[in-house]
């Protein structure tokens, strides 16, 4: 089906676009006078002979301080704004991806969309690990600890990579059963095959930024990596129509263009995170002992596999309902793809401060600081509401516009806007299960963490799905998401008042 509206989308694109660059041009801004203030202190400090060991330790001291001394809602805002650019970076791959493949018609934007649940779950289990290792070296810094920060880092990258690469090899495998499984058309698994073949590779390049980031935000630095992965993104949006639609030499790849696209991408944000953590100290030999490594797996995997599992929860979920919604047609699928990469981009604020949450609390706690870690994420939880709210009435009045960026096909228009209107009304009490859920990973109880998130899913969402479903159709089944969202919402927050180290949720 040919596009239309070719006006609009590439304008409103362009406007995100804008967006995305204002926010990339004022961190480098705010990074320039930084390099200029350390290279003027490095001018004037030529004679000083200390270790790089003591220098590692004097960087990480006035983090530690700002994180344990100076006001919440300063550095909580501090930290989150870089963060949300990282965030931002990593959604834009998403939406461009989405806007481009979405030129060459429905069946590659259905096709685009059954990946995205796959993918995700990638992407879920390194942010978990990486909050493993984010929550362990904050607790470290906190408590003031000796131990080698380099150690842990490595040892966490080198856990993230083997188990990338093996589980990336059983998808390549799968590709073709696993999405017949999901419902997914026979015309639609030639595109999934394209795109995830490429795919597959491209995601062992995204371990180093993604997890190296984790190990940034617990020292409090989210500014240098985010600005990596906000380069990134720039580089894959201007990639990806090149290998999409072909110019010059490069032929046209279609779906698969996009994905080769983002391996570029990840592959020098990789290299740019490599530099950064040696810079930082993060990255630096140290004897080599697999009894030591395994030491610190366990301590990683503590946290980080349960908060694995339970970032990998929210795509199993998105899954299963898109196995729902096939069973209908693929102009429903196709607008629940679209509706879940904009419900990322709508929690972009919500999800930057709940991961510059978790280094803050973890720290806080590890130095004895209990009322005013508790008191950071019920402040937290409070402004998710109200971000979210304002962000849903922009949203609902411009659900058509926003619909035709994506599809010209009419009835994914319309599906894309019955999701607009009713899914992000419950955002605000999403976000607040989306904080108190990494609260508990930094309170060392990612168990619970991993328990709310089931329950949300298998004991509330599903069930109301499948009732919706049956009374409403694909209708049904948004408002379902938006009920289960309010429900589990509300009982995170009694919860999270409840909440103090060493006692069971």
């Amino acid at each position: 089906m040919t596009p239309i509206i070719y006006l609009n989308a590439q304008g409103l694109f362009l406007l995100l676009a804008y967006q995305y660059l204002w926010g990339l041009i004022i961190q480098l801004q705010e990074l320039l006078n930084i390099f200029y203030t350390k290279f003027n202190k490095r001018l004037l400090n030529t004679a000083d002979n200390d270790t790089i060991s003591s220098l590692a330790n004097k960087r990480i001291q006035p983090l530690k301080h700002d994180l344990l001394n100076s006001s919440p809602k300063e550095v909580l805002t501090k930290m989150s704004i870089p963060s949300g650019l990282g965030i931002l970076s990593l959604l834009f791959f998403n939406l461009a991806d989405t806007y481009f493949v979405s030129l060459l018609g429905t069946n590659q934007l259905a096709a685009l969309s059954f990946t995205f649940p796959v993918t995700f779950i990638f992407m879920s289990i390194l942010i978990g690990l990486g909050t493993g290792l984010s929550s362990s070296l904050a607790r470290l810094i906190g408590k003031g600890g000796k131990d080698n920060i380099a150690a842990y880092t490595i040892n966490g990258l080198l856990l993230g990579f083997l188990l990338t690469l093996v589980l990336s090899s059983i998808g390549h495998l799968t590709i073709t059963p696993l999405f017949n499984l999901l419902g997914a058309e026979s015309v639609l698994i030639p595109y999934i095959k394209q795109y995830l073949s490429v795919w597959y590779i491209a995601v062992l390049f995204l371990v180093v930024p993604l997890m190296g980031n984790s190990a940034l935000r617990a020292t409090g630095n989210t500014k240098f990596p985010s600005l990596v992965m906000a380069v990134a993104g720039l580089i894959n949006v201007i990639l990806d129509p090149l290998f999409i639609f072909g110019w010059g030499v490069v032929p046209a790849m279609g779906i698969q263009g996009a994905a080769v696209a983002t391996m570029i991408s990840w592959a020098l944000s990789m290299a740019a995170s490599v530099i950064l953590l040696r810079r930082s100290q993060l990255v630096a030999k140290f004897p080599f002992s697999w009894a030591y490594t395994r030491s610190v797996w366990r301590k990683i995997l503590r946290i980080g596999r349960p908060a694995a599992l339970s970032q990998v929860v929210n795509p199993i979920g998105n899954a299963i309902l898109m196995s729902m919604l096939a069973a209908y047609e693929s102009a429903a699928v196709a607008a629940f793809g679209v509706g879940i990469r904009i419900e990322s981009l709508m929690l972009i604020a919500v999800t930057a401060l709940s991961s510059s949450l978790t280094p803050f609390i973890a720290q806080n706690l590890g130095a004895g600081h209990t009322t005013r870690a508790r008191n950071a994420l019920l402040g937290s939880a409070k402004f998710s509401i109200v971000c979210q709210f304002v962000c849903y009435i922009i949203v609902a009045m411009l659900a058509k516009p926003i619909a035709t960026l994506f599809s010209d096909d009419p009835y994914v228009i319309q599906y894309i806007v019955v999701f607009l209107r009713i899914v992000p009304f419950a955002y605000g009490a999403l976000g607040i299960v989306i904080i108190f859920a990494n609260g508990l990973n930094a309170y060392n109880r990612p168990g619970s963490s991993l328990l709310l998130n089931l329950a949300r899913l298998f004991l509330i969402l599903l069930p109301m799905a499948w009732l919706g479903s049956e009374l409403l159709g694909p209708t049904g089944i948004f408002a379902a998401i938006a009920i289960a969202n309010i429900l589990i919402g509300g009982a995170s927050y009694l919860l999270a008042t409840q909440i103090s180290e060493g006692k069971e949720v």
